[in-house]
């Protein structure tokens, strides 16, 4: 076990600096995997995305909020679980820039980034609901803890189901990015040698996260500078990379269904990072030791993914600067949000 505790601030900078480079690395081969994997099995790049993306790309933050929580430092915990969705968010506008043919919204619209989205901002009510509860727990565990884990495994069985039966498809245009997999040429090695690799990549990711973790805890000690803020404003933007990696390169390679799920999934999965807090933090329940500024980052949360969705829905094809009205909210959202954590909590 590394103490972190005993490096010198340059040092813990620099660990920061090289666990971001291997979760860099990782992600931008998870992403070609990813996208192989959904031609291969043919569940299409949204809920490739949704699932498999999203939940390895989250490894890191998961290991940085449950170890944090397990250590007692339940404020960085939920800060960084839930400070990396606003951050991520604002990653699918980077990819809107990237992709000049038209919004990223309107050529990506599927139902599967819709309703992975509606059960984003469900869970995300269900950490409030948990907040403004009595502090019950269990073993340690507050009730609600199970019910978000169920909520979210019958979110995405609902959400493959229903992209599966087409209960709605979004109107084909010109600029809409069809989910047509690639020719079997295109692949590397077989399964087993694909899923070898993805799980080797997840096993990375994850140790990355780890690092992180126990370094930004001290650098959080080290620097006197509040553990709430350093998880939302530095554990979370640092895990969050494979994310803006993985979306950059999904629309380089053209798969935008793939890039909007994995941001979208990616977020529902940050999500049970709290309830997997909740299992480590053995005090009681973790959702009561939530400060006002994690209560307000949920929220800001809410609002910016109810935006995407109504950009999902709305389809505006070309905006300023390619972004579009709902692209250019969500910086405005994200930028005051960063600056109300900073003046005023």
């Amino acid at each position: 076990m590394i103490d972190f505790s005993s490096l010198t601030v340059p040092l813990i900078v620099a660990v920061l600096a090289a666990s971001s480079v291997v979760v860099l690395v990782c992600g931008i081969r998870l992403t070609r995997l990813a996208d192989e994997f959904a031609d291969r099995t043919g569940l299409g790049e949204a809920a490739t995305g949704a699932v498999l993306l999203g939940a390895l790309t989250s490894l890191s933050g998961s290991v940085t909020s449950v170890s944090a929580a397990a250590a007692g430092s339940p404020e960085l915990a939920t800060a960084n679980a839930i400070g990396g969705i606003a951050a991520q968010t604002v990653f699918l506008v980077f990819g809107d820039m990237a992709y000049r043919r038209a919004n990223l919204e309107h050529a990506a619209a599927s139902l599967t980034n819709i309703l992975s989205g509606t059960l984003l901002v469900i869970i995300l009510g269900l950490i409030l609901l948990a907040r403004v509860l009595p502090p019950v727990a269990v073993a340690g565990v507050h009730p609600l803890t199970p019910v978000l884990l169920l909520v979210y495994l019958l979110g995405v069985r609902a959400a493959d189901r229903s992209e599966r039966e087409q209960s709605w498809i979004p109107r084909r245009t010109s600029e809409t990015s069809l989910d047509c997999p690639d020719q079997p040429a295109r692949w590397s090695g077989g399964p087993v040698r694909q899923a070898i690799v993805i799980l080797g990549l997840g096993i990375a990711v994850g140790i990355a996260g780890y690092v992180i973790s126990g370094s930004a805890l001290a650098l959080a000690d080290r620097t006197g500078v509040r553990e709430g803020l350093v998880g939302a404003l530095l554990t979370s933007v640092v895990t969050s990379t494979p994310e803006l990696v993985t979306t950059l390169a999904a629309v380089r390679r053209g798969a935008l269904a793939l890039a909007v799920g994995g941001i979208l999934g990616g977020n529902a999965f940050d999500v049970l990072f709290t309830a997997f807090s909740d299992i480590a933090y053995r005090p009681g329940s973790i959702y009561h030791t939530m400060p006002p500024d994690q209560v307000f980052l949920v929220m800001l949360s809410i609002v910016m993914t109810a935006v995407l969705i109504f950009g999902l829905l709305r389809r505006e094809r070309r905006g300023f600067a390619n972004i579009g009205f709902e692209g250019a909210s969500l910086i405005v959202l994200y930028a005051g949000g960063v600056a109300a954590l900073i003046l005023a909590f």
